[in-house]
């Protein structure tokens, strides 16, 4: 077979504590847009022109599983690009002064000799965020 079957990712779906706590930071902090959603289901679906993530409401939080990278099978975390070294610079001040948000590390190269950048945090409901420049 030479060619690919598939195109890229379609859209990312991430299982929330608070749907609407999360729309927010991804709409507010990062300036995603609202471009649907599903009411009864509950899901919301935002996209940044490039990238259309689906949150889905869990159905009970106080009871929900938080995931655990070393122990769970499944997304270990979502990594979205960013322009370049000052749009990281831009995107890591409104992350980390966001509530509830944990910085896991600030802004570094991703591996040793490496030019992209990059940091990853938890964002409120405990999803866990890389923002990375480009490659080459």
């Amino acid at each position: 077979m030479t060619k690919n079957l598939t195109t890229g990712v379609h859209h990312v779906g991430l299982a929330v504590p608070d749907i609407e706590a999360t729309r927010d930071f991804f709409c507010e902090a990062l300036g995603y847009q609202l471009v649907g959603g599903v009411p009864d289901y509950p899901a919301r679906f935002i996209t940044d022109g490039s990238t259309l993530i689906t949150l889905w409401q869990v159905g009970d939080p106080a009871t929900a599983t938080a995931f655990d990278r070393k122990k769970n099978v499944g997304l270990h975390h979502l990594a979205i690009g960013v322009a370049d070294e000052s749009a990281l610079e831009v995107v890591f001040e409104r992350v980390s002064a966001w509530p509830g948000v944990a910085i896991e590390f600030d802004p570094c190269p991703i591996g040793e000799g490496s030019a992209v950048r990059h940091f990853i945090c938890a964002i409120p409901g405990g999803v866990r965020l890389e923002f990375a420049t480009p490659f080459g």
